[in-house]
């Protein structure tokens, strides 16, 4: 089933995860997590996009930081 976004009256499905640490006063958004976790909020791309960090705060944006790339045939 579909995780959709945290934000209130929002039905659009989930496409990131927000997390974070209240002692730093730091926000990360990743990709969407594989698992839903009762400490983050998944966010549409729309609120994702709109989501401002308060006076302060740093955000780190950590989507596709890794991306993996596997060939399809061996070379050579």
């Amino acid at each position: 089933m579909a995780r959709h976004c945290s934000r209130s009256t929002c039905s659009q499905p989930a496409a990131v995860t927000l997390t974070y640490q209240y002692g730093r006063a730091l926000v990360w958004i990743d990709d969407l997590a594989v698992e839903r976790d009762p400490h983050a909020y998944d966010l549409c791309l729309r609120h994702s996009q709109r989501f401002v960090v308060p006076t302060g705060w740093r955000l780190e944006d950590r989507r596709d930081r890794f991306t993996m790339v596997i060939p399809n045939r061996l070379a050579g």
